[in-house]
């Protein structure tokens, strides 16, 4: 997540004040973590792209109804999450024949939270279904618990951003997110033991400190 948050402020000022080229500035700062919150919720290129470019429609659309002083990044991973939430349940409703899931160049998959061994191609392989595992497991998650989880873990916002952005409590994000480590836990727990002989066991899904 971008540092200095009062620079996002500024250049909210400035786009409210009619600059339009803030919002490129806004752009070159926040593509990348959005980019890697929706592709990690979505699991989906075509979908992530998507839903990038209409959360910056949006910032652009709504600039007005900017609170100044306010959290920048909650507002905008609020949008970027409602997005995403929308954007899954019409693919749920419209099924493709192929979803592409690979990890984005230059950013870490979900799998970088498990570790893959070294260059041995078996090793690499077993590493490849955990990370596929991962990704499922994550994927099964309900959609509140994945949010809390996603934005917790890999983007690093607080308890109170996070609750700003799902609409809960912080105590309720507590919650929402232990629930979501417990189901990981228990959805991932065959391979959370490696079989005798095998590489060193992998830890759980790693978590950022609040």
């Amino acid at each position: 997540m971008p540092a200095d948050p009062a620079q996002d402020l500024a250049l909210m000022a400035e786009l409210t004040a009619g600059r339009d080229s803030a919002l490129d500035l806004l752009m070159e700062r926040w593509e990348g973590p959005l980019r890697s919150f929706a592709h990690r919720y979505l699991q989906n290129g075509a979908d992530t792209d998507e839903v990038v470019e209409e959360t910056f429609v949006r910032i652009y659309q709504k600039r007005a109804d900017f609170i100044p002083g306010s959290n920048f990044s909650a507002w905008i991973f609020t949008i970027a999450a409602n997005l995403c939430r929308h954007r899954l349940r019409w693919r749920r409703r419209h099924p493709s024949e192929s979803i592409d899931i690979p990890d984005e160049d230059g950013a870490p998959g979900l799998g970088s939270t498990i570790a893959t061994g070294g260059a041995d191609p078996a090793v690499a392989t077993e590493g490849n279904e955990r990370i596929a595992a991962l990704r499922t497991a994550v994927a099964a998650l309900p959609e509140d618990q994945r949010s809390v989880f996603l934005l917790h873990s890999y983007e690093g916002l607080s308890y109170r951003e996070i609750a700003a952005v799902v609409g809960c409590s912080e105590r309720g994000v507590e919650t929402r997110l232990y629930r979501a480590r417990q189901a990981l836990r228990d959805l991932l727990a065959p391979l959370l033991a490696a079989p005798a002989g095998g590489p060193a066991p992998v830890s759980a899904p790693r978590t950022a400190v609040a």
